[in-house]
């Protein structure tokens, strides 16, 4: 494997922040090594590429373009998160199919795990987020003022410290690893407040991911998006500002069966970005009654609904059609 940086050719300062994941793609291509997997399908892998560091400022918000992403299944499956829940059906329920597989019940009997309903995850994301070091039962079970409220202790660190160095949330736990479906890939973020300055006077808040596993196909735009909106979602509930999102990489890989979709996509121009507005509104009848729309308070991160989040300006290439491997 060869580390040179001159193998990198990752964006000059006039392009598109996009070419960062094009020209990632492009490496990985050519100069990952193959390797086995856990699924295997097989890939082409890199340890370790440069970060990618996407503006969130101005209302951009990181849609990649050069293929569709599926903005609804982002929204939906990071609200479903942010409640602590488990149960894949929740989200299948409203057409969101990403965690199907992993909740199946050959996936659950195949990983030991044949003693859970079929669409019970265990202790996944949601659950570490919310109730970190709880006993996890199953996912019925209320876990209200159980274990450490990781998403809580960020906001309450931003709003109160906001120059603490440990505004950090974790969906990495050893000791639950082995009651999941599927340990996390997306593991580690940390927050960061910028001091305010005259130039500045607004604060601005960054995020940094760390993700172990990095699907380059199918996971890392979904995540791209999914940490941008939440790093959104967390400045509107602190009255700041949005910086940066931050995503560095560990195994960082290509399925086999992705190289040819991929090839189209490293083709193709990106556009530019949409911007994601926060509108929350509720639906109430006036005194006419007619019903409309009014706007609605939202000062908590769990008071967020998928309508309060509004995309324009998204024109991006048409869909990609790629294989999940589980």
């Amino acid at each position: 494997m060869d580390h040179q940086p001159t193998l990198h050719p990752w964006r000059s300062k006039d392009q598109h922040e996009e070419y960062q994941y094009l020209n990632l793609l492009k490496y990985v291509m050519d100069h990952g090594e193959h390797r086995a997997d856990r699924t295997g399908t097989g890939t082409r892998g890199f340890f370790a590429p440069p970060s990618m560091r996407f503006s969130l400022a101005d209302d951009i918000f990181p849609l990649l373009t050069t293929k569709r992403v599926f903005f609804r299944a982002v929204a939906e499956e990071l609200l479903w998160f942010v409640k602590g829940d488990t149960n894949s059906k929740h989200l299948s329920d409203k057409g969101v199919k990403i965690w199907d597989g992993n909740g199946s019940r050959e996936f659950l009997d195949k990983i030991g795990l044949s003693h859970r309903e079929e669409g019970d995850l265990g202790p996944v994301y949601g659950f570490q987020w919310r109730h970190f070091g709880a006993e996890y039962k199953d996912c019925h079970t209320d876990y209200t003022g159980q274990g450490v409220d990781q998403l809580a202790e960020v906001i309450w660190k931003i709003k109160n410290t906001p120059t603490d160095r440990r505004i950090i949330m974790s969906a990495w736990n050893p000791a639950d690893l082995k009651k999941m479906a599927l340990p996390p890939c997306h593991m580690f973020c940390q927050f960061y407040v910028s001091t305010p300055t005259e130039a500045q006077p607004r604060a601005k808040l960054s995020c940094q991911l760390y993700q172990r596993s990095c699907d380059m196909g199918l996971g890392v735009p979904f995540n791209i998006a999914s940490y941008a909106l939440l790093t959104k979602m967390i400045a509107y509930v602190t009255d700041l500002d949005c910086g940066e999102f931050i995503h560095t990489m560990g195994d960082t890989h290509i399925y086999l069966d992705h190289l040819e979709a991929l090839q189209v996509q490293i083709e193709r121009e990106p556009r530019p970005f949409p911007k994601l507005f926060i509108r929350p509104t509720e639906e109430v009848v006036g005194e006419d009654g007619e019903k409309k729309q009014v706007p609605r308070e939202v000062k908590s991160i769990d008071d967020f609904r998928l309508e309060d989040f509004v995309v324009e300006g998204y024109l991006p290439h048409k869909k990609i059609d790629m294989k999940m491997s589980v």
